[in-house]
């Protein structure tokens, strides 16, 4: 029989990495089907990278479950009178709070716009605490590994390592190689990542500042001396090198360059925004994200993927005085976002959502809390059934065969759960969900006509 700690040791073994995904054949197999409706549809993900203890961020009020946090939590516990109230209960009839300094999240949920994901995280196959105690439970490559997880939740593989993640695949389906314009439907605010690679699409990268796409260097400055040095890297673009690779080289370069030159005047036309958002990186993140959805007529982009990275959560020490300055942060920023969407009338198009490595131990280390497994999140925007929780928020007590140790609780919904609704909202199809997520059918069967979760209409 697998004991708890040799199930936890499991996890963290080393696998070999496999073949190429699929995808290299399947990713130019149709053009857009989206680019030719008239609705336009952006997703938003935030990656909280570290892993946030989100057992902190919302917390059970009820007596006998605050009582059981408590008491697991120890000296990482929050006092239940300050916790926010959050309207309903979950399906288990257990009431919640959120952090004290979300009143920002408190108030999306109340109104509707944000519902709550409760213990999600990445998975190889189904199971339940009988399975973990007979040692049939499997447990996802390189469990506890920020570098592994992250990787996971952003590929939506967790049985081998991939370089293409789900939000590259949809964009491999919807756009094909060649981006209107330039642009590649997949936007980034923090540079390269795996969510947004797929065979044939990689992101966009942008910065949070000014109008975002920086340019060669000295290409466009206006002196004299830039002038002389546009005049000779034209010249340059403008010759016609017989070798392949010069060529190749120049092709791309001069399509560097057309497009930025593109998007930055298209972002100097951008509407100006009245909603205020604090200075923040996140906040100013997402703020440049609502000014791109803006253009998104003159990029041409019926659909747009959104990627940002919100770091430093790993919270070995002082938890408690970190999350009383981040998460606030967070909360901030999703309102003013929501603000700023419905300002520009798509708030019903846009879609926001929370991922992170992995949640973190209910128990203290006496400083923080440690690397754990199901964790919860944040999803947000005018389409989703707000103001509910979705998933099991696990019930706390020693002795749950779901606490696979420290209070590491294996999650009750798979992220491909997650990711699918995610998806279909988005337009994929039922037939090519198995193609942005390839293990969708161990939790979730494509041609079923109830949704995932339920989280989006």
């Amino acid at each position: 029989m697998m004991k708890r700690r040799t199930f936890l040791a499991h996890g963290c073994g080393l696998a070999t990495v496999t073949a190429a995904s699929s995808l290299l054949q399947l990713g130019l197999a149709r053009s857009v089907a989206a680019q030719g409706a008239q609705d336009y549809r952006a997703l938003v993900c935030i990656l909280l990278a570290g892993g946030n203890d989100s057992f902190n961020m919302l917390v059970p009020t009820d007596n006998d479950q605050y009582g059981e946090y408590r008491s697991i939590r120890s000296d990482l516990a929050l006092p239940r009178d300050t916790l926010l109230p959050l309207p309903g209960a979950s399906a288990n009839g257990r009431s919640y709070g959120l952090h004290p300094g979300m009143e920002g999240l408190q108030q999306l949920f109340a109104e509707g716009d944000a519902g709550l994901i409760c213990n999600v995280g990445t998975l190889l196959e189904p199971f339940d605490a009988e399975a973990i105690s007979s040692g049939a439970a499997r447990a996802p490559l390189g469990l506890f590994s920020h570098s592994d997880q992250i990787q996971q939740w952003q590929t939506a593989i967790s049985d081998q390592r991939s370089a293409q993640g789900w939000g590259g695949r949809i964009a491999d389906l919807m756009q094909g190689p060649n981006p209107a314009n330039g642009i590649s439907m997949n936007i980034s605010l923090s540079g390269n990542n795996v969510f947004q690679s797929g065979a044939s699409v990689a992101e966009y990268s942008v910065e949070a500042q000014g109008n975002g796409a920086i340019g060669l260097n000295g290409y466009n400055d206006g002196s004299e001396v830039g002038e002389l040095r546009r005049q000779f890297i034209d010249g340059l673009l403008a010759a016609r090198p017989d070798h392949i690779l010069r060529r190749e080289y120049r092709n791309r370069l001069a399509g560097s360059i057309d497009a930025q030159q593109f998007f930055v005047a298209a972002m100097e036309g951008a509407p100006l925004l009245s909603t205020p958002f604090t200075g923040d990186p996140l906040s100013a993140a997402l703020r440049q994200i609502a000014r791109v959805i803006s253009i998104r007529e003159q990029i041409g982009a019926p659909r747009q993927v959104f990627f940002v990275t919100a770091g430093g959560w790993d919270h070995h020490d002082d938890l408690l005085g970190n999350q009383a300055l981040m998460l606030p942060t967070v909360s901030r920023a999703l309102l003013s976002f929501r603000d700023a969407l419905q300002e520009l009338n798509v708030a019903d198009q846009v879609t926001t959502f929370t991922t992170s490595d992995f949640g973190r131990t209910l128990t203290s280390n006496g400083k923080g809390s440690d690397h754990g497994w199901g964790g919860h999140h944040i999803v947000m925007g005018g389409a989703v059934n707000g103001g509910t929780f979705y998933g099991e928020y696990p019930e706390i007590y020693p002795g749950n065969g779901l606490d696979v140790g420290r209070g590491i609780y294996a999650p009750t919904t798979a992220v491909e759960e997650y990711f699918a609704e995610l998806a279909l909202w988005f337009g994929v199809t039922p037939g090519e969900l198995d193609i942005v997520l390839p293990n969708v059918r161990r939790f979730y069967s494509p041609e079923s006509l109830k949704s995932p979760l339920g989280i989006l209409s």
